[in-house]
């Protein structure tokens, strides 16, 4: 996973590369296919933003999180991507049964 990290109006200091870092973490355990991981931190008068960009195999994710500070906001971005990725995780999986329909069953006499 190739990680980048852009600041707009702000210093990215260390303590926020390893959040951030440890929040994509959690990403990458739920879901192995990630090629690129582009994240952007703003702050704007009182308000956080954080914005992120996954490049994945065969989709592109995006997630954005407003607080008061700034880990606040990472955090808010890291539970929408979480969800985003458990959503598309069901959609890939395979909900057809089998050998358990209607159609296979045997008719007792």
């Amino acid at each position: 996973m190739q990680l980048s990290i852009t600041g707009q109006h702000l210093e990215i200091t260390q303590a926020l590369k390893d959040y951030v870092g440890e929040k994509m973490d959690r990403v990458e355990r739920h879901f192995d296919e990630v090629i690129k991981v582009h994240i952007v931190l703003h702050v704007e008068k009182t308000r956080h933003l954080a914005e992120v960009t996954i490049n994945t195999k065969g989709a592109q994710l995006h997630a954005t999180g407003t607080a008061q500070s700034m880990y606040a906001a990472i955090d808010a971005m890291a539970d929408k991507l979480d969800r985003q990725i458990t959503r598309r995780k069901e959609k890939a999986a395979d909900h057809h049964q089998v050998d358990g329909g209607i159609k296979t069953m045997k008719l007792e006499s």
